[in-house]
């Protein structure tokens, strides 16, 4: 009997988990569509720049911008296919390029 109390309280535990994500999920994607209005400065920032004042602008990551500062709207990843020989040359070259490799080769002669 008390394996079934168990089984029934973990049960409700995680329903209510997955209903908290689930809710915490919509709330969060409303609130990022979200436009904050301007709020006056109080009397103690009077002249300095309001984090409420300021206009909604979105800013790239750097990373999402070429050399001349313009935004990139191609892909970033670019996978190519390889053959099996092609990937086993190049893992043997970087294996024999490792500091490690050359010491044990050292030791061998």
């Amino acid at each position: 009997m008390l394996h079934l109390l168990y089984i029934l309280a973990f049960t409700i535990l995680a329903f209510i988990a997955v209903a908290n994500l689930i809710r915490n999920l919509v709330m969060f994607s409303f609130d990022r569509e979200r436009t904050y209005a301007t709020k006056p400065s109080s009397i103690g920032n009077q002249g300095n720049f309001d984090y409420y004042a300021s206009k909604k602008r979105f800013i790239p990551h750097p990373e999402l911008l070429d050399s001349a500062g313009n935004l990139i709207k191609e892909p970033l990843l670019v996978m190519r296919s390889i053959n099996v020989e092609d990937a086993r040359q190049q893992l043997d070259a970087l294996y024999e390029a490792s500091p490690g490799q050359k010491s044990e080769r050292q030791e061998e002669a």
